[in-house]
């Protein structure tokens, strides 16, 4: 599960997809509805918020404005009716962690892709998030390790 601190619109089409499906998952768990999952690091930073749901919603609806703007078809029924009010800190280091780990899915996965959003120099956070100083996330899985992302669509 990757839920991407990263504006969904750097995401390819593969990718986009990809985070709706495993954000509904992650709705699903924080909503008690699975049973899988459950502690999967992704789900610290919306756990720790006062409203772990209405803040997954927002999060999934930040997602599916991106897919709308691109003519996608996502169902919005099934993001979830609970609201939020505020934004989530995400750290400098952690949007510089996952551009690298992005980048690096992409030119396996979709290399045209990868062409359109080279230029970018600073990427910006998904509208729930807002950035401040700091290093890569602690409950960050793939920090540090040597593991080579494949190009499979995730």
């Amino acid at each position: 599960m990757r839920l991407w601190s990263l504006h969904p619109k750097y995401l390819d089409p593969c990718g986009l997809v990809t985070l709706w499906r495993e954000g509904l998952l992650a709705q699903a768990v924080l909503e008690g509805k699975t049973k899988g999952y459950v502690h999967h690091p992704q789900l610290h930073r919306f756990r720790t918020q006062p409203d772990p749901v209405g803040f997954i919603a927002e999060y999934l609806r930040g997602v599916y404005a991106e897919a709308a703007s691109r003519g996608y078809r996502f169902t919005a029924t099934k993001i979830s009716r609970s609201r939020a009010d505020g934004r989530i800190a995400v750290s400098r280091g952690q949007l510089e962690f996952e551009w690298r780990h992005l980048l690096s899915k992409l030119e396996a996965r979709d290399p045209g892709w990868l062409a359109r959003i080279t230029r970018v120099r600073i990427p910006e956070p998904h509208p729930l998030f807002y950035t401040v100083p700091g290093s890569v996330a602690e409950w960050e899985k793939g920090h540090g390790d040597a593991r080579q992302p494949g190009a499979a669509c995730s």
